[in-house]
């Protein structure tokens, strides 16, 4: 034990500001080696960069001329105006009646000075050499007709550039009848994760966490059947419009085919090596497209069982997969925010898409546009296929975890969000016409309004939304809605990217 302090000795009390300002200078002295001394910065870069940012803000006006080194011959916009030489030459044919006229007083009374330019920016871009006419003043004093030319100079000066106001070229937005919540199906155990229809659009399944599927009635929302087989929850389901075959995908990292003449599996596919998150079927070829934890998208023949290709390049989970007829056949989106577009004859990727900055956690094929939509926290962008060039973003941020979206023929586009929120999009204009907040059972948490499918009915007149808080609602729009009830709030974007 350490000696007892004696009786005469005085200890100094040290306030807690003295003891924080120790422990942080033992902390300097021992990371100051390795983090304070930086590498001195390159002078020559430095003016480098310097240089550009002097150039790009003030090229226009930093190698002014003074007034005495001016041509006396040239008219200094604003200023004292000498008696001009005439010119008998007329304005070249850039000047146009319908071009943009730019006009500064000048000190004297009797004069006027009409500076006329091409709507090109161009025009105003380009310097102007000793010999040519690039605008024309015209003094009116004393009755006599001045013509003499600016210098290239003086069509820089901020105040005589009077831009004009172009109409917005943004599409106006199509109106769309509100949608209304109509119905509220009860009955699984667990979150809703999945959703299928099917192409008689008689019934629809639905997988959830209790690690089961079930089949509604469309019309009533009656439960017909309930299949067991997963260990886990169904994240993923979808029915084949030419054979009576549905898949499913879970979890547990299986893959099975059901027969819905016998109601039982009738294949599985292994390889996986984690959970399978989403799943799809091509359009006209008979194979089956499954993503997941493992960061692959695999191509399975659909009879055979046999695994033709195993898609990698992302960098974590794939979560969404959108198949179509024409290339990119394949679209695959992942939690390492890129979107990947693959030539499925190759096995390889065509382009990869990095304008998102979150994770792509669902996209949306239009029904007949040879564009998609991808869903991610930051916001949802549209692509022109087939190479993937980026059109806009939507008018909206949702500002939140996006899981789902779907569209149908209407040019209706539906969000579907981790905080349950369900938006509702005009695709041509990306402008936001409704916003619902879905209520949760009673009996859930509020944290449980989560969206976690959704999709549309084969006629696009209903929708169904997988949520939470185990319930399947389904919405409809309103009849009674009219554009004058329920009119349209849009603004032209100003600062937004398009094309």
């Amino acid at each position: 034990m350490p000696a007892a302090p004696m009786s005469g000795d005085l200890i100094e009390p040290q306030s807690l500001k003295k003891l924080s300002l120790k422990s942080l200078k033992r902390s300097y002295d021992l990371f100051a080696a390795t983090h304070a001394d930086r590498v001195p910065g390159n002078p020559e870069s430095r003016q480098m960069r310097i240089t550009c940012k002097v150039h790009g803000e003030y090229a226009a006006v930093k190698d002014l001329p003074s007034s005495q080194s001016r041509d006396p011959n040239t008219f200094a916009v604003g200023g004292e105006a000498p008696n001009p030489p005439l010119l008998n030459q007329t304005p070249t044919s850039a000047f146009q009646k319908d071009s943009l006229e730019v006009v500064t007083g000048a000190r004297d009374s009797d004069l006027q000075v009409v500076a006329v330019a091409s709507q090109s920016q161009s025009t105003w871009a380009e310097g102007a050499g000793a010999g040519d006419t690039n605008a024309v003043v015209a003094g009116t004093g004393n009755n006599v007709d001045h013509k003499a030319t600016i210098s290239a100079v003086d069509r820089y000066q901020p105040s005589a550039a009077v831009m004009k106001r172009l109409p917005s070229k943004w599409p106006r937005p199509s109106w769309h009848p509100p949608w209304k919540n109509y119905r509220v199906i009860s009955g699984h155990l667990g979150w809703v994760r999945s959703i299928a229809f099917d192409p008689g659009n008689e019934w629809f399944c639905t997988g959830s966490a209790d690690r089961t599927i079930k089949i509604w009635d469309v019309g009533t929302g009656t439960l017909k059947l309930t299949l067991t087989g997963h260990i886990e929850q169904v994240r993923g389901l979808a029915v084949s419009p030419r054979h009576p075959y549905m898949f499913s995908a879970g979890d547990d990292k299986q893959v099975k085919c059901w027969d819905l003449e016998y109601n039982k599996v009738i294949r599985s596919y292994h390889g996986h090596l984690s959970g399978v998150y989403c799943l799809s079927l091509h359009p006209t070829l008979d194979i089956l497209l499954t993503g997941g934890r493992d960061s692959v998208c695999r191509v399975w023949d659909m009879r055979t069982k046999a695994q033709i290709y195993a898609l990698s390049g992302h960098e974590n989970t794939v979560c969404s997969i959108i198949t179509q007829a024409t290339d990119p056949q394949v679209v695959t989106g992942s939690h390492d925010t890129t979107i990947k577009l693959w030539d499925l004859a190759a096995g390889k990727a065509m382009s990869t898409l990095t304008f998102h900055k979150k994770s792509v956690r669902a996209l949306a094929l239009h029904p007949f546009e040879h564009t998609f939509a991808s869903a991610s926290a930051d916001n949802i962008k549209k692509f022109r296929l087939p190479k993937g060039e980026f059109l806009h973003n939507m008018l909206s941020q949702q500002r939140t975890i996006v899981n789902c979206m779907t569209i149908n023929e209407d040019n209706v586009l539906v969000s579907g969000g981790d905080n349950g929120s369900l938006w509702f999009w005009d695709w041509k204009s990306g402008h936001n016409f409704q916003q619902v907040q879905t209520i949760v059972q009673p009996g859930s948490l509020d944290s449980e309004a989560g969206i976690y499918a959704s999709a549309f009915d084969m006629t696009g007149s209903r929708l169904i939304t997988c949520e939470a808080d185990k319930t399947i609602k389904m919405w409809k729009e309103d009849d009674k809605a009219t554009p004058e009830t329920h009119p349209i709030h849009f603004k032209p974007p100003k600062d937004i990217r398009r094309f």
